[in-house]
């Protein structure tokens, strides 16, 4: 553990996060829950808003892909995407659903700037909700070529947050 340099629950819980917050809108999978807590551990993100029937810890099939990172990073349950998406935005935070739609930003042209981001994610079949869609400010959309044009949530979490964690850190 020491010689990868990592935290231990208490150094994590201390340690400057990411100005970035995952928004899952009712998730079926707690398997694509538990990946959505690792990734938001190994780039140390501020939390994760739990949202309708998007399930929560503890359980063991969150944990069995989690592997101890609902121990570190800060989980919020809200009964409604649409809850957690007008609280977060009334903290100042850029609210983007992650989603194919009209007017949608590619990810490769997105250029996060200062303002903390919170990403929404949606259901694996019918995406996020319309009603979050109308309220969000802004849309960003993964650049797909194949036929499907679809990827796995968990999948998408790590590439979209990658993606801004990078362009955060070569911008500083």
């Amino acid at each position: 553990m020491e010689e990868l340099g990592r935290k231990s629950v208490s150094e994590f819980k201390t340690a400057d996060k990411t100005p970035l917050v995952l928004v899952l809108d009712n998730i079926r999978s707690m398997h694509n829950v538990g990946s959505v807590f690792r990734t938001a551990d190994a780039f140390l993100l501020q939390g994760i808003a739990l949202c309708g029937y998007t399930p929560v810890p503890p359980h063991r099939d969150i944990h069995k892909t989690a592997l101890g990172a609902t121990d570190t990073v800060a989980w919020e349950y809200f009964p409604t995407t649409l809850e957690a998406v007008q609280q977060l935005q009334s903290q100042g935070y850029q609210v983007l659903a992650v989603e194919q739609a009209a007017g949608s930003i590619m990810l490769d042209a997105f250029q996060p700037g200062a303002q903390p981001l919170a990403l929404v994610f949606g259901n694996e079949v019918s995406g996020v909700e319309a009603s979050v869609m109308a309220v969000v400010n802004g849309c960003l959309e993964i650049p797909q070529l194949g036929m499907k044009h679809s990827l796995n949530i968990s999948v998408s979490t790590g590439i979209v947050v990658w993606d801004i964690f990078t362009k955060w850190k070569h911008s500083l």
